[in-house]
């Protein structure tokens, strides 16, 4: 996923002042359009009353230059022509004819039979027009400007949070560990960002912590059997060629035990390393009664003093048949190495809610309520001592979950209800027959 990453101040500065601009553009329209309606109501009342003056004039028998003068005036032009044709008045013929003139005859006085037409000062209202254009223009002007002064500002103090979370980010790139944001409220826009952003560092630092955790343990498990090689490689090197065949032999035997256990451990490292970078399944049809049977097999001569035992069905599974088996191995010998001489171990085959099942039981003292998640965690042992010894490296069960799930399955615990442990494999089922 690629992000751009744009200056997220400038697109809001910008993208608030062109909704500004665009708001300005409207309100100065309609101002316009305002001031255009009212002044044609002006302008028809102010020349309805001078047709009303001039007809009171008339009325009083007032001569035509007389009338002219009074009527002519004040932001008014007028045009008298009597019916002999003699024009009086500033208004000239070609303005008299515009559609904006009113034109009436008068019917009375010395000025009957005469047309009068008026007509507002065009020079007054188109002055009066641009003085609004270049008043409205200046204040739109000087109000996106003081709004991208106060955005500057404004945006910087909203996005402050966003500011903190790059500080606190940088600070724990440059080791500062533990600090979060905690936003309150937690319920905005930015409070749920930085809920998150504080998840995601828990998540973080977590995994850190468990990661060094595992090192230090794997390192731990490791130096064991490396420094019982060195103790076994320095007594084999003081050995003195006379030593009996029998001394020779046991070290011998001991450098050989300890080279295996170092070499499991670090093959089990290795799987946990590739399920880390997600390890690649061969898939194909598994036969897991067949398999198990194998293991089982196995298990009998590995483990003489218990009784292991294979029941179920054939069910086919869509499986990696050696990561299968390897599950599987591990269950077993868990499980043998839990139940005392004389113990039952039983593994059972079946299908459950569409999809295949594996079932390994065993008689042993079981797992701990509060331990049944704990022993999926890496190099986890309940019992420390008895692990060693059976060569254990606590890896096992956590590198079985992996392989489940790696396959769309999964591996839990479940309690028996009574003495013994119980741990149940899904798998996903296959309708495809193996090849044979």
């Amino acid at each position: 996923m690629r992000v751009r990453t744009v200056s997220l101040r400038r697109r809001v500065t910008l993208t608030a002042l062109g909704v500004v601009a665009v708001v300005l553009a409207g309100v100065l329209l309609a101002v316009q359009l305002l001031f255009t309606v009212a002044t044609n109501r002006t302008v028809d009342a102010i020349l309805s009353d001078r047709v009303q003056l001039a007809r009171q004039l008339a009325a009083q028998r007032v001569g035509p230059a007389a009338l002219i003068r009074r009527v002519d005036a004040r932001s008014v032009r007028a045009l008298l022509v009597m019916p002999d044709g003699t024009a009086f008045g500033s208004l000239t013929t070609d303005r008299a004819n515009a559609p904006e003139a009113r034109t009436i005859r008068l019917e009375t006085g010395r000025v009957k039979g005469a047309a009068l037409t008026l007509q507002a000062d065009a020079g007054l209202l188109s002055g009066a027009r641009s003085t609004l254009v270049r008043l409205s223009a200046l204040a739109g002007a000087v109000a996106l400007l003081v709004t991208a002064v106060i955005l500057v500002f404004g945006v910087r103090f909203a996005l402050s949070p966003l500011d903190a979370m790059t500080r606190l980010a940088r600070s724990i790139a440059r080791g500062g560990r533990g600090r979060r944001l905690s936003p309150l409220p937690a319920n905005t826009e930015l409070g749920r960002t930085a809920q998150a952003f504080d998840e995601m560092l828990d998540a973080l630092e977590g995994s850190e912590q468990r990661t060094q955790r595992f090192v230090a343990d794997a390192a731990h498990e490791l130096r064991t059997p490396i420094a019982g090689l060195q103790a076994v490689a320095d007594a084999m090197l003081q050995q003195s060629p006379d030593a009996p065949r029998e001394e020779r032999e046991r070290l011998q035997m001991l450098l050989g035990r300890e080279a295996r256990r170092a070499g499991k451990l670090v093959d089990d490292l290795l799987d946990l390393a590739r399920l880390d970078a997600g390890i690649e399944l061969q898939r194909q049809p598994v036969e897991l009664r067949a398999m198990a049977a194998t293991q089982v097999d196995r298990a009998r001569l590995q483990h003489p003093g218990r009784t292991v035992e294979l029941t179920g069905e054939d069910v086919i599974a869509d499986a990696d048949p050696d990561r299968v088996a390897q599950i599987v191995a591990n269950l077993v010998d868990n499980a043998c190495q839990a139940t005392p001489p004389g113990g039952r171990v039983s593994v059972a085959i079946g299908r459950s809610g569409g999809a295949a099942e594996i079932t390994v039981a065993d008689t042993g003292p079981g797992v701990p309520i509060g331990e049944q998640e704990r022993i999926f965690d890496r190099l986890v042992r309940l019992d420390d001592a008895r692990d060693r010894r059976a060569g254990g490296s606590g890896l096992g069960l956590p590198i079985a979950r992996g392989l489940a799930r790696a396959h769309g399955g999964d591996l839990a615990y479940v309690p028996a209800g009574g003495p013994g442990g119980r741990f149940r494999l899904v798998l996903p089922l296959t309708s495809a027959l193996p090849n044979r």
